[in-house]
């Protein structure tokens, strides 16, 4: 979710819809970019204190919006966390199933995984731009001073890589994410496919290179007859990263959330910071809970010397555990839990202190606050914080106040 400008001291609210599986899009207008699919964006013009004056379809026909990120021309690059499609076998919804299940994705008209930019005051024209990859999106970032985009990947199974869009012009000018430019993927310079999964050393720069994949699109074949995929799921949502991991790209855990801040690139790692994890390259993917047996991890590249850094390292669930998406103000990070120990909004100071902003006490069945933070932003202001949560509550929450008072 992001927040921009509206009129007279109001914000509009670009929020994702996160659905998995097919059916019937939740809108008709604007068209469906599948008429399969289940997800999209919605656009809400709201007061400071959260009163909605307005709210419409902007995005329909996607799969897993999970996050994405804001654009300064005033849109919102929503990102599908999937690579499903009808060229691929269904995905870990299918449960005990087997692989090579074809029933959800069969009613599937398009392939997933893409990034979409949304308007805040329109509709988006519901084309992906396939030049940035067809992976397992999370976040995007856009950097000014280079114009470039920094995008994550949230691969639960496998490594996830951070990656690097130069579109063909700069984004500026035409106040837009335009498709047909290279994508690459960081790699540390020296340290072949660096397991950074297990990184733990806070405040050390490293220098970083970047690996350009060839392929950001792939297509799986079908059968002879054109009528089941060839593919699983688990071949398919990693046959980008697969491009990046024979140049030598590194290894994280779980990448989420991603914001630009002065020159710097912050993202998060869901569930880095622990031991190395049990993998390697030609591996089946690891069950659950997943690549990655640590609390999180939160990163800085800095653009301007190219050089990545390891910011903060959970030191256990009670502290941070499991941190998504991210947002920042007054160089303070906000990051939303997505744990199992109860769900916080945490901030992390630029000195390394961690502290309280709010805690979800929902209950959730017998469990309190079981539910994620997600999607936090502010007000252009900088009044107001403005947060999701996530999953069987479903529900956006204005907090505004004194944030001078927390140092931001």
């Amino acid at each position: 979710m992001a927040a921009f400008a509206g009129p007279v001291g109001t914000s509009r609210l670009v929020r994702n819809h996160e659905l998995l599986g097919s059916g019937t899009p939740f809108a008709t207008t604007p068209p469906p970019y599948d008429s399969g699919a289940l997800g999209g964006t919605v656009n809400t013009l709201v007061t400071g204190k959260g009163r909605v004056l307005d709210s419409y379809p902007s995005l329909t026909g996607t799969q897993g919006n999970c996050a994405g990120g804001p654009m300064p021309w005033g849109s919102w690059v929503t990102c599908e966390e999937t690579v499903n499609g009808p060229d691929v076998f269904d995905d870990f919804n299918r449960g005990d199933a087997p692989p090579t299940t074809y029933e959800v994705n069969a009613l599937l008209k398009k392939p997933h995984g893409y990034v979409f930019e949304v308007p805040a005051d329109g509709v988006s024209s519901g084309e992906p731009v396939r030049s940035t990859g067809r992976f397992s999106h999370e976040a995007i970032a856009y950097a000014p001073n280079e114009d470039a985009f920094y995008l994550t990947e949230d691969d639960f199974g496998f490594p996830s890589g951070f990656y690097r869009y130069v579109p063909p012009r700069r984004p500026g000018p035409t106040r837009q994410l335009r498709d047909g430019g290279r994508l690459f993927m960081l790699a540390v310079r020296g340290v072949p496919e660096a397991r950074l999964e297990a990184a733990k050393q806070v405040g050390v720069r490293v220098p970083v290179e970047w690996v350009e994949i060839d392929d950001p699109d792939p297509t799986f074949p079908m059968n002879r007859r054109g009528t089941r995929p060839t593919v699983t799921n688990d071949e398919a949502i990693h046959a980008v990263a697969e491009q990046g991991w024979v140049q030598g790209a590194a290894y994280f855990s779980r990448l989420e959330g991603a914001t630009y801040d002065r020159d710097i690139v912050y993202f998060v790692s869901t569930q880095g910071g622990g031991d190395r994890a049990p993998w390697t390259r030609g591996d089946p993917a690891v069950p659950f809970p997943g690549f990655g047996n640590g609390f999180g991890q939160i990163f800085a590249y800095h653009t301007r010397s190219q050089e990545l850094e390891l910011v903060y390292v959970s030191p256990g669930p009670d502290v941070l555990d499991f941190p998504d998406n991210i947002t920042t103000r007054g160089g303070v990070l906000v990051s939303c839990e997505d744990g199992s120990n109860g769900n916080y909004l945490r901030g992390l100071t630029p000195n390394g202190v961690l502290f309280d902003i709010a805690q979800n006490l929902i209950p959730k069945g017998d469990d309190i606050g079981g539910d994620e933070f997600a999607g936090s932003t502010f007000s252009p202001d900088g009044s107001t914080l403005f947060v999701n949560i996530q999953a069987s509550t479903g529900m956006s929450i204005a907090i505004f106040g004194n944030w001078s008072s927390m140092g931001m």
